[in-house]
């Protein structure tokens, strides 16, 4: 099985420019302190290192 990126939310998005609430909302956060398990693809990686000061990421 592939590992899994477990990405939670801990800053507001409030005030973020457009392409930030957009990435977020494609990582299906939309709520502050939410917590969703993807898996880890490049493409996953290249989102949360858009919004990398909003987040937080576990293995």
């Amino acid at each position: 099985m592939a590992t899994q990126l477990k990405i939670t939310l801990v800053r507001s998005h409030i005030g973020r420019p457009s392409a930030h609430r957009a990435v977020l909302l494609g990582l299906g956060l939309n709520k502050l302190n939410k917590t969703v398990t993807l898996g880890d693809t490049p493409e996953v990686r290249g989102m949360v290192r858009k919004v990398a000061h909003l987040v937080k990421v576990e293995e």
